[in-house]
């Protein structure tokens, strides 16, 4: 993208990626961001604890494949805002050399990673501006950077919730697995309202309303049902909270409307 191609950003609205930012602590986020986030927080508390622990869940996998499996390839779909703890510091961390290809069609998001998406020396770490949706765009791109022969890890945190209908994203994930080397593996978070409906379907309420865009909230059950097939990781499907959990500094809270899981392509 050149300078004169560069998206006008609106800060008088709010925008789904900088909200985020803000649950998480960011910094890249504006005053319509912050006071929207601030209606989700006070209809849902537990909004922050989705954020903070789906980040904790995506350190500890990334951290896993990375040292203990080996994985060096890593295709994260749905990057969001760039922050603290990303899969390529986390990732490059331990195995410098490693390959990372980030996924996003939003253009805020492009700006950020543009600037600070930044590789070791030793590793490779790409952007592409592409839509979940379309798989194969996503996979003749990223071929580009990551050698589909051996195995990659697949990041879709957060983001089938944006794909309705079940069938539909079943089959979004299944074209982006199809191609990847037996080995691969597939991480995968999404929202849930298990802890307090009523307060979810009121925070779902504001951000139809105001924000402006809609999040499909699925039960565990159904969140389990796009691991057919994959050899899971113990402990299985879970709240992202309770996933290999370790000391942070926000504690294991006892649930979390988030599940997430890990699983081994063979």
């Amino acid at each position: 993208m050149q300078p004169s191609e560069t998206p006008k950003i609106d800060t008088t609205v709010p925008h789904q990626a900088r909200v985020w930012n803000y649950y998480l602590g960011g910094k890249d986020y504006y005053e319509a961001d912050r006071a929207f986030a601030e209606q989700i927080l006070q209809a849902y508390p537990g909004t922050r604890d989705v954020a903070r622990h789906t980040r904790g869940f995506l350190k500890r996998a990334i951290t896993h494949l990375t040292a203990e499996v080996g994985i060096r390839q890593f295709l994260d779909v749905g990057t969001g805002l760039p922050t603290a703890g990303n899969t390529h510091e986390i990732a490059q961390s331990i195995a410098p050399e490693s390959r990372i290809v980030y996924v996003d069609n939003d253009p805020l998001v492009l700006v950020h990673a543009q600037a600070l998406l930044t590789s070791s020396p030793e590793g490779v770490c790409d952007y592409l501006d592409a839509d979940a949706r379309e798989p194969e765009q996503i996979l003749e791109k990223a071929a580009k950077t990551l050698d589909f022969d051996k195995p990659v890890a697949l990041s879709v945190l957060g983001v089938l919730g944006m794909v309705w209908d079940d069938q539909e994203a079943r089959d979004i994930l299944r074209r982006l697995l199809e191609p990847l080397a037996p080995g691969s593996y597939l991480l995968l978070e999404d929202g849930t309202n298990t802890v307090d409906a009523a307060a979810a379907a009121e925070a779902e309420k504001i951000r139809d309303e105001e924000g402006g865009y809609h999040y499909k909230l699925r039960t565990p059950e159904q969140i389990a049902l796009f691991f057919e097939g994959l050899e899971l990781l113990e402990p299985g499907v879970v709240s992202v909270a309770h996933w290999r959990p370790e000391n942070n500094p926000w504690g294991v809270p006892e649930e979390v409307d988030a599940y997430c899981g890990a699983a081994r392509k063979n």
